[in-house]
């Protein structure tokens, strides 16, 4: 399973869409939803070192960490664990808060992680007993899933860029950090939407399958 999904991750990495990031994002929740935390880590960890190793660039080290970071929370949120996501959430937020740029950016950049950020219990409390869960109530999970789970994604990068100064390798001063910022808040904003239609009409049938073929629960008992 880890193999399957690694290889489903980086192809979609290497497909050329997506706005800011890339297309692995409308796998993360279903990465995490079905294989758990660390299962579902290490299939995206390995599946984007291998997708930027195949196709390097400058931004390399975003998606390299977020993306399983991303999927990590994901895994805890469907075990209806809330409190490391909360945790997670509290530290890079602080930090990026802390810092004097973090201060200075609009805050409507960061709206949606804000908004991830209280949907972390309901999240959680909402995915409790997911794989008895019927359509309807697996839907309305991963929706609310997928959107902290891609709100992570950007939370990482956020604080990736700010908090732990790598705007220093890519920017000369604050109002190019600034610019670029902005639109790429735009560009989050428009991708979120698309992960959580994308999670409601497709992935939540999708996850259903696999579960009722009870290829999982076999894994796990192996």
């Amino acid at each position: 399973m880890i193999t399957v999904f690694a290889a489903l991750h980086a192809v979609l990495y290497l497909l050329p869409f997506g706005l800011w990031r890339s297309l692995a994002i409308y796998i993360e929740p279903i990465e995490g939803i079905l294989l758990g935390p660390y299962v579902g880590f290490s299939a995206a960890l390995l599946g984007s070192s291998v997708a930027r190793v195949l196709k390097p660039d400058d931004f390399w080290i975003f998606g390299l960490i977020a993306e399983p970071v991303s999927v990590l929370v994901a895994g805890f949120l469907a075990r209806a664990l809330w409190k490391p996501v909360l945790a997670t959430y509290s530290v890079m937020l602080s930090a990026y808060f802390v810092h004097p740029f973090g201060r200075a950016l609009p805050i409507w950049t960061i709206f949606d992680i804000l908004i991830g950020l209280l949907l972390i219990y309901p999240a959680a409390k909402f995915s409790q007993g997911l794989r008895t869960m019927d359509l309807k109530r697996l839907s309305i999970s991963l929706v609310l899933v997928s959107f902290v789970c891609v709100a992570t994604d950007s939370l990482v990068r956020v604080f990736l860029l700010v908090p732990c100064g790598l705007y220093g390798l890519f920017f000369t001063d604050f109002e190019a950090l600034q610019v670029a910022f902005v639109l790429g808040a735009v560009s989050s904003y428009i991708e979120d939407f698309v992960v959580v239609v994308f999670s409601f009409l497709v992935g939540a049938p999708l996850a259903m399958t696999i579960m009722r073929t009870g290829i999982l629960q076999r894994n796990e008992r192996g």
